[in-house]
């Protein structure tokens, strides 16, 4: 395969540049992120000399946890593939980390299994957790959660803890696994025993990717990744005991699926700023996918709204926003696009495309296939690039401006055709003076600190 300008872009340490994000980046952001950037960016990345990750002049990064290494507990060697991850506030200063590893049943260096926190012995995903000093000193590393499988994305709750999703539907029996899979689990950052490994069912089994929490009146949303077509679709789960803190979302609730009126599927809209009012929510027959996949069951004349790709969500105001990753119509979508990010209002029961993701003129430039996004504390966006060749994290500002934050400098392929794992899992610590942010491959936890408008 012939190098393509992203892969010469990072070898020459040559700025980034051709990216397209059409639409009303505004709408976006809302309270402390309103007030977004004076200037897009920090500068151009500079290579790193140690070949791990090039970030702009001034900036510096600590490796916190690499794939192999020793776990702080002992328990055993840090598990592959670092997917999502949150950062919550601790005692004295303290920041508490929870880390996804989205091990299949082949993954590399499977998450060690400990007593009280292991759901499936036979499964091999799961989370671990980090406690770090003011400096991002690691004062200890553990499992959090053991057991599981395919642990992608998920979200934080306004209570403080971390929603961990598996992203499939296997069953027991398959691969060996002793029990179904499918499921979200919730984890405590600093005392995991207190959530153990108990899967959330009322939420649903079906391929979860990503999770954002109402704060007002904590409504759960969940977005689903599912593999083929027809493809995942956009939840909402109203529980039994909304805001009740660590567990309550055991109590069980309702698990609804989005339904845009004439819109069986999301990639066919493809203007930004195009605004459907009057969404329905239809409850899920059957969330626990006993004999028919979620996505695939009878919502009744009106059908139900697809979308491929959907991935990273999070709450912004008043408003939760969600990613559709890509589409590709070779493999069942409506249309093809590079990424889009949609807006859901609930009090307006609207939904808005907002942006589109897109290079200018070359479908190999850098700006395709968006993945995890987070607000920056001191305006803007963060996005996590998962496309082909050079790996990045974007800033995105509300002007639309964008700048390269983060390059993997990790080869994983070769010299003549080089290859970089994909980031993930970018999340701010709660004094919004560090990044921290996942390599997937070879699985890398960083931090980085530097001089943060």
């Amino acid at each position: 395969m012939s190098a393509t300008r992203r892969q010469i872009l990072a070898r020459t340490g040559g700025s980034v540049a051709g990216i397209a994000f059409t639409g009303a980046l505004s709408e976006l952001f809302t309270g402390s992120a309103a007030a977004l950037g004076r200037g897009a960016g920090y500068g151009p990345l500079v290579p790193d000399p140690a070949g791990l990750l090039d970030l702009p002049k001034g900036f510096r990064y600590q490796v916190l946890s690499r794939e192999g290494d020793r776990l702080r507990s002992g328990e055993g060697p840090v598990p592959s593939n670092h997917d999502g991850m949150a950062a919550f506030a601790g005692r004295r200063g303290r920041t508490h980390l929870v880390r996804n590893h989205e091990n299949a049943y082949d993954g590399r260096i499977a998450v060690p299994t400990a007593r009280g926190l292991t759901y499936d012995p036979a499964a091999r995903g799961g989370c671990t957790a980090f406690e770090l000093d003011g400096r991002n000193t690691v004062l200890g590393e553990r499992v959090a959660l053991a057991g599981t499988a395919v642990n992608c994305a998920g979200g934080p709750t306004p209570w403080g803890t971390w929603l961990s999703c598996e992203e499939t539907e296997d069953r027991t029996g398959d691969h060996g696994y002793t029990k179904d899979h499918g499921f979200v689990f919730e984890v405590h950052p600093a005392d995991p025993l207190r959530t153990g490994a108990v899967p959330l069912i009322a939420l649903g089994r079906f391929q979860h990717e990503a999770i954002a929490v109402d704060p007002r009146g904590g409504v759960v949303y969940e977005t689903e990744d599912a593999f083929d077509s027809p493809f995942g679709l956009f939840y909402r789960f109203l529980p039994r005991r909304p805001l009740g803190g660590t567990g309550s979302l055991r109590a069980g609730g309702e698990l609804e699926a989005m339904r845009v009126p004439g819109v069986p599927d999301l990639s066919a809209v493809q203007e930004p700023g195009t605004v459907f009012e009057g969404v329905e929510w239809v409850p899920v027959p059957d969330p626990l996918a006993r004999r028919t996949p979620v996505r695939l069951q009878d919502y009744g004349p009106g059908g139900i709204t697809h979308a491929q790709k959907l991935e990273g969500c999070y709450w912004s105001g008043a408003s939760v926003c969600f990613v559709s990753s890509y589409a590709e119509a070779a493999d069942g979508s409506a249309a093809d696009h590079h990424g889009q990010v949609w807006k859901y209002e609930p009090h307006r029961r609207r939904l808005t495309l907002v942006v589109v993701f897109g290079p200018d003129t070359d479908v190999r430039l850098p700006g395709e296939a968006p993945d995890n996004i987070c607000l920056a504390p001191g305006g803007g966006l963060m996005v996590c690039e998962d496309g082909d060749g050079a790996q990045h994290v974007f800033g995105l500002t509300r002007r639309g401006e964008v700048y390269p934050m983060a390059r993997g400098a990790q080869n994983i392929g070769t010299p003549e055709e080089p290859a970089w794992g994909e980031f993930a899992g970018v999340t701010f610590a709660p004094d919004g003076g560090t990044m921290y942010v996942n390599c997937y491959t070879p699985g890398t936890t960083f931090a980085v600190t530097g001089p943060w408008r």
